[in-house]
């Protein structure tokens, strides 16, 4: 998270602690991805508390593995996870269709990013309070409209209501992000979308039940 190591174990704790409640809900297999995110997202939040504990102790060789590990999560696993799951719930033969295209969107944004970061350096640094993420790569605006795509549009074409507010959420928690935290955006808005994630409990509280 953008503020602490502290605030990351924690915010990693109750993420994880809502996932496994929320795991505990599904009935059905293909329910699992998509209440998994919250776990997911805990698990990331654990590790950027150990980016900051890297930086703590000034661990380089801890924090070399951490950043490569946040970095994967961050860049790679919720590009391609986040269509894949809401497909999976969607029972709209039309709707399904047009998933399959944000799910080819994330699968090649994932793939291109997890290239980079394999065949070049990352770092993290602590800049004003937030840890900023570094990464070379090619087609910036491109890439970020892709992974937005991805990632807060693909929710938006859900049947289920509730997985449209989360689409919605994200997408404005990833512009306020962006504007007044644009040099650690990466940081931030992943743990504002890690407390969005929590929609995902409701929507298996509610039994999935509300569909447009």
């Amino acid at each position: 998270m953008c503020f602490s190591a502290t605030a990351s174990f924690v915010a990693g704790t109750a993420l994880s602690a809502t996932g496994a409640v929320t795991l505990a809900e599904t009935k059905k297999k293909s329910d699992i991805p998509f209440a998994s995110i919250p776990l997911l997202f805990g698990i990331q939040q654990f590790v950027e508390g150990a980016v900051w504990l890297s930086f703590q102790y000034s661990a380089q060789i801890f924090n070399h593995i951490a950043t490569y590990a946040y970095l994967g999560l961050a860049y790679v696993l919720w590009p391609i996870f986040v269509p894949l799951s809401v497909g999976l719930l969607e029972t709209d033969s039309h709707r399904k269709k047009i998933l399959y295209g944000f799910q080819f969107v994330g699968l090649a944004v994932g793939l291109y990013l997890l290239y980079f970061i394999l065949s070049n350096p990352v770092a993290s640094q602590i800049v004003n309070k937030s840890i900023v993420y570094s990464m070379p790569s090619q087609y910036g605006v491109l890439l970020v409209g892709m992974y937005l795509l991805a990632t807060c549009v693909s929710p938006l074409f859900s049947s289920h209501r509730i997985i449209n507010i989360l689409g919605v959420l994200a997408t404005v928690s990833f512009s306020i992000t962006y504007y007044f935290f644009t040099a650690s955006y990466v940081s931030v808005w992943c743990f504002f979308a890690a407390v969005l994630s929590l929609v995902v409990y409701l929507y298996f509280m509610k039994g999935g039940n509300y569909q447009i």
